[in-house]
């Protein structure tokens, strides 16, 4: 579709008179539409993408729009409109052009009735659901404070789903609890601070006899559940909300990455991470990260040569520990995205969206420049 001219020179004066602003300003994708119709199974991500080059900016369509103060009441049918206020793109619902000098004038109710769960959301969560897991990061004192399994009605020493398990404490009855193994600890790679302990959820169970020893029998497995495993109750129905608004992260330091969830060397795309990072931090569910390792330092030798790391010489490192002139430090190198769905105190956890590279442990994760989920 065409644009009129008065848009294109109102955009090359956004481009050049606004340099100060410009990480802050919102780019129109080329070719982008002037309108949309919302259709059912859309996400207010989608319809972002079809407007903006970087999408995760999507709140700022919206935010000084009187007749969308909440996006997640956008419906299928909806006809959005693409205007400019103050010199900045915004979207309004129904071809209703807003006018910032005048008064917002609040319309009667037009008697449609939808439900709340048909309403648009930001990203559904259910495309990637089937990758999170439901560990925890805890104090390694709280954990073995917990309820604890001794035993099972069968006589393996391996419990399964609908296998009835021992409990060390008086639980109320029927309520959920999940069944965690003891894993890793964790701890800060520069302070030596304990960050925490994981906690490996092996199965879930609810109460079905209460006393000194309660009983509860088991709903569903990820593993086998042992005697010496922790109870805790069930934090939830699900890990995290349906949908949630993707946003890019915002922190003093660049966050590590503490571990791979699978315990394996590298992780890649859909494999989930520990990050050093979590709520005292500010990390929140939906922050998404870029993913970098540092770059390789470059020696230069007595002949003038680099030399790369994997072919150095005692001399050579040692020429490089005593020169800054001799060492020089590559750039960092871009390995893909993260996206937490699960945070702590001081640990949060994150699922790799995309990969260019393997992933590794101390890998660094800073806010990204730009972002790219769809495809999942």
């Amino acid at each position: 579709m065409e644009i009129p001219m008065k848009r294109l020179i109102l955009l090359a004066l956004m481009t050049f008179n606004c340099t100060f602003v410009a990480a802050d300003t919102l780019t129109l994708k080329a070719g982008h539409p002037e309108s949309y119709v919302v259709k059912k199974g859309d996400t207010l991500w989608d319809i972002s993408a079809a407007f903006l080059n970087d999408p995760w900016k999507w709140p700022r369509l919206w935010d000084v729009n009187p007749q969308i103060a909440n996006p997640h009441l956008i419906y299928p049918g909806d006809q959005l409109t693409l205007v400019f206020v103050d010199g900045q793109p915004r979207l309004v619902r129904n071809g209703d052009i807003l006018d910032t000098a005048k008064p917002h004038v609040k319309k009667s109710p037009e008697g449609r009735i939808i439900a709340k769960s048909n309403a648009i959301p930001a990203v559904d969560l259910a495309l990637i659901e089937q990758y999170l897991v439901q560990n925890r990061v805890v104090a390694t004192d709280w954990l073995a404070e917990q309820p604890m399994v001794l035993a099972g009605e069968s006589p393996s020493r391996h419990h399964i789903v609908g296998d009835v398990i021992y409990i060390d404490a008086e639980l109320p009855m029927n309520q959920k609890y999940g069944v965690y193994e003891r894993g890793r600890e964790f701890f800060n790679k520069e302070s030596g601070e304990a960050i925490g302990q994981e906690a490996i959820l092996a199965s879930t169970g609810q109460v079905v006899e209460s006393g000194k020893v309660s009983k509860i029998k088991l709903l569903t497995s990820f593993r086998e559940t042992k005697a010496g495993f922790r109870v805790m109750p069930m934090e939830s129905d699900s890990l995290m909300s349906a949908y949630f608004t993707p946003k890019p992260a915002e922190l003093k330091t660049p966050a590590v990455v503490l571990a791979i969830e699978s315990k394996m060397r590298e992780a890649g795309k859909l494999d989930v991470v520990y990050l050093d990072k979590g709520t005292q931090d500010g990390v929140e569910p939906g922050v998404v990260f870029s993913i970098y390792r540092d770059g390789e330092v470059i020696v230069i030798n007595n002949d003038g040569m680099p030399v790369p790391a994997t072919e150095r010489t005692a001399y050579d490192n040692l020429m490089a520990s005593v020169s800054s002139d001799r060492a020089i430090q590559m750039p960092d190198i871009y390995h893909g995205k993260l996206l937490v769905f699960k945070v702590f105190d001081k640990a949060s956890l994150g699922l790799i969206v995309s990969t260019e590279r393997p992933v590794r442990v101390d890998d660094k994760l800073i806010a990204p420049e730009s972002l790219a989920l769809r495809g999942l």
